[in-house]
């Protein structure tokens, strides 16, 4: 069953295979319909599954797992663009009930285009939000296929880079997709430490940006706040999404 990780792919090889994966989900999804993702389901990333196993693997995870995959999407993942989970009690599952989920961060995909810059993803460069969805996925499944071989998976490991070099040509494990921090950066101007307002029940707050993950932390001035600095100040904190705030 582990033949996989001994397989390796040509380079012109990986690239034909990644742009035939793209045409054929084009022409097969209910909601992608070119390079620019506008709209995505679970059932969108099943298919890229089984254009991946098929066109890369020759059926392996078909004919070789017993177990099921699960595919589902976050808008919660602010950092990571994918993740693998899979039980940590692996061996005491019966092969046939275990099951793997990958997950995908939209977020990075509905906003490729709102920031300008590199965008590579394990280090091959990428041109639209489909280009950055296939490369995140291939690292994703080299997650899945050492824990399906070996039962954990660690991408910072040597095995897992050599994996994930020798079947998709990926020479890092990072991604430089657009992150919320840099679209506030970019497009608003907006950095942590800045003093901004914002609208709160009819009113005007006024407060310090400590922090920008999907929404904006402002630290809020208030004498009943639980929250202090060094100084004795006492602070409230809002969650406050990006589009409302004001620099000033």
């Amino acid at each position: 069953m582990n033949e996989i990780i001994n397989l390796k792919q040509k380079a012109k090889n990986i690239l034909h295979k990644r742009l035939e994966v793209s045409r054929l989900l084009i022409q097969t999804s209910p909601n992608i319909d070119s390079g620019d993702i506008r709209a995505i389901s679970p059932v969108d990333l099943q298919l890229l599954f089984q254009l991946y196993d098929k066109i890369f693997f020759d059926n392996w995870f078909k004919t070789k797992f017993r177990g099921k995959f699960k595919f589902s999407l976050s808008r919660r993942m602010t950092r990571s663009a994918g993740h693998t989970k899979c039980p940590k009690n692996k061996d005491r599952i019966k092969p046939e009930d275990l099951t793997i989920e990958i997950r995908i961060s939209i977020d990075f995909l509905f906003h490729y285009d709102l920031v300008e810059g590199n965008k590579a993803v394990g280090g091959i460069a990428t041109s639209n939000s489909l280009e950055a969805l296939q490369l995140v996925f291939e690292h994703e499944l080299c997650h899945a296929i050492e824990y399906i071989c070996f039962g954990k998976s660690n991408c910072s490991k040597d095995r897992f880079k050599s994996i994930v070099g020798n079947l998709f040509g990926h020479t890092g494990e990072f991604h430089s997709l657009p992150t919320n921090m840099q679209i506030a950066s970019q497009k608003m101007g907006l950095k942590p430490g800045d003093a901004v307002s914002f609208p709160f029940k009819g009113n005007k707050l006024h407060g310090t940006l400590y922090r920008i993950n999907k929404r904006a932390v402002v630290m809020v001035k208030d004498k009943q706040g639980t929250f202090s600095d060094k100084q004795g100040n006492r602070y409230a904190k809002y969650y406050v999404p990006l589009e409302v705030l004001e620099k000033y």
